[in-house]
């Protein structure tokens, strides 16, 4: 320690000065790349020499593998690795050999993507949107998005996945690590030069024979032309005089079609051709077709709502969904129709400014709710099969006329709950239904079970409160009586406790054992409200009251001379009171 008892001696100078020259040297750092060289290797581990650091580094020997470096690493010989931590809190050195080379990867692509150059790579997965793309040099992966892995639409890229190819680097967020590439990029530069030499041939004016339709988007419809030598595109304005909304409407993929070339940009290496422009405009002999009247038209195109047909070449018009049918809703166009089929249509709607023609299928026919109406009435009865069955109602298809109708529940039974009817009921069973009410113009039939039958509450038909009729006892409990008329058996009515007798005492269901004939009085009668009441004790009242009025004397009671005594009482009561 005498070195340090002068400092200002010439022996300490020389100390200092060494130290600082071999410390200025060695910059040790976190979070920086940093070549260690490799002293011993083992089955597990690599250990490392990093010149300013107190201990041995180590790697796992599979981060070296999962690299594919293992081959190259001997002892003494160098790698780099990424110093994560100088000392953790076991006095160890944490490095990582495959972060290092992700760094240097990244180095790798800011250099590219600065000097425009491709880089290696090969597509590793698909993703949402895309690809991911692999760093052939470093490992870093890169995202490359699906419009931009070939010049042209691809259904299975399974030939290109893990093979090794050149990509161009079109998006580097340094700040957050994120690469984005190319590779239809490569592809169109290396086909540019051949294309511009392509497209001098081309010419405005000149007609294309046999394009074929390769593919179509919402803007248009994509053709190749010359054996695909070039790809044009045919605007969706330009591919037909009618107004359409998506070129599927009009083309399938495979067709062949002639085009009218309309413009050539020789900068963006671009054909525009027209298919319209080959004929005239069928909208000018628009004038030789009128509203409400019967034409043949020409199924070109079936959609899932419906299908383009055609007045002449070129003239098309819409054939909705809507007008297929009188009897079915949302019936499919592709189950009745062929394209090239001729068939009978009435045209509905022609809008001259929005170069439209609508027309209607079913209405070239009779409308079956017409004939139905003709043939049975309201109040006729007719057969038909159940096909459905819901909580409330049956529905059944008259096989004459192809049109379902309609049976509500409370339509099924006069005198059954209809929850419990609906039961009795399943697909495919027939039944014969009288027809209630037709609306034609809203397609709707409406049909009842019960009214094929007769009313029991006919019975009462003639009948009036207080009239008197037999019954029979079905049954008896605490609250009255089940009986059924005579004449009216189907009927079951209860006639409750408190209506069996005049006297309460003898006002008990258990007097009656069941299969007794008994009359009794109406109470309470309502066809409408279908309501209606019987009893006892009302038929024992009017049978008092005749008694006494047919057997009184003039020397009753009510004629005696004291008979009004008490009324006399009461009133000299009330006056003296007053």
């Amino acid at each position: 320690m005498e070195i340090y008892k002068d400092l200002n001696s010439k022996a300490t100078k020389e100390f200092e000065k060494l130290l600082n020259s071999k410390l200025s040297k060695i910059k040790i750092e976190e979070g920086k790349v940093v070549e260690g060289t490799i002293t011993k290797i083992t089955d597990k581990f690599i250990f490392l020499f990093v010149e300013g650091l107190k201990s041995e580094p180590v790697v796992d020997i599979n981060e070296l593998k999962n690299l594919n470096i293992i081959e190259k690493v001997k002892e003494g010989s160098k790698i780099s690795v990424f110093l994560e931590k100088i000392e953790d809190k076991n006095g160890d050195v944490i490095v990582s050999a495959t972060k290092a080379q992700k760094i240097k990867g990244w180095h790798q692509l800011e250099k590219a993507f600065d000097s425009n150059e491709p880089i290696m790579g090969k597509i590793t997965s698909k993703c949402k949107g895309g690809v991911i793309v692999e760093h052939v040099d470093s490992g870093s992966l890169m995202f490359c998005p699906g419009s931009q892995i070939s010049d042209k639409p691809l259904k299975d890229i399974s030939h290109l996945m893990n093979e090794p190819q050149k990509f161009a680097l079109i998006k580097l967020d340094k700040i957050r690590g994120n690469a984005c590439v190319s590779r239809r990029q490569i592809i169109s530069s290396s086909k540019k030069e051949d294309k511009s030499k392509i497209i001098e041939k081309y010419k405005v004016g000149d007609v294309i024979k046999d394009a074929v339709v390769k593919g179509y988007s919402s803007f248009g419809c994509f053709f190749g032309v010359n054996n695909g030598e070039l790809d044009v595109l045919v605007h969706l304005q330009e591919i037909s005089y009618s107004r359409i909304n998506h070129p599927d409407e009009v083309f399938n993929i495979g067709e062949k079609h002639n085009l009218l070339v309309i413009s050539v940009d020789k900068e963006k290496l671009q054909v525009g051709c027209s298919i319209k422009q080959l004929s005239p405009d069928p909208f000018e002999h628009i004038s030789n077709y009128e509203l409400n009247k019967l034409y043949k038209v020409k199924v070109v195109k079936i959609t899932d709502y419906g299908c383009f047909c055609e007045l002449e070449p070129g003239l098309s018009t819409l054939l909705h969904s809507s007008e297929l049918s009188w009897t079915k809703k949302n019936v499919s166009a592709k189950k009745l129709f062929r394209i090239g089929d001729t068939i009978s249509c009435i045209i509905t709607e022609i809008d001259k400014a929005k170069r439209r023609v609508a027309i209607s299928y079913r209405l070239a026919k009779e409308n079956p709710y017409q004939l139905l109406e003709k043939k049975y009435p309201v109040g006729s009865e007719v057969e038909g099969k159940i096909f459905n069955i819901n909580e409330y109602a049956i529905y059944i298809n008259i096989p004459e006329f192809d049109i379902d109708v309609f049976l509500h529940s409370n339509d099924l039974s006069y005198l059954g709950k209809p929850e419990e009817e609906l039961k009795k009921y399943r697909k495919g069973d027939s039944l014969k239904v009288k027809i209630l009410e037709i609306k034609k113009d809203e397609q709707k039939v409406r049909v009842g079970l019960k009214q094929t039958q007769p009313d029991p509450l006919d019975f009462f038909k003639n009948k009036n409160i207080n009239d008197i009729i037999t019954v029979k006892v079905i049954s008896s409990d605490n609250k009255g009586l089940l009986v059924k008329p005579e004449g009216a058996e189907k009927l079951s009515i209860l006639i409750r406790k408190s209506q069996i007798a005049v006297n309460s005492t003898d006002a008990r269901p258990s007097r009656f054992v069941g299969e007794e004939r008994i009359d009794a009085a109406i109470s309470e009668l309502s066809l409408e409200k279908r309501k209606i009441s019987l009893s006892i004790k009302l038929l024992e009242e009017l049978q008092n009251k005749e008694a006494v009025s047919k057997f009184s004397s003039p020397l009753s009671g009510k004629n005696l001379p004291f008979s009004s005594l008490s009324d006399k009482l009461k009133k000299n009561k009330e006056n003296s009171e007053e």
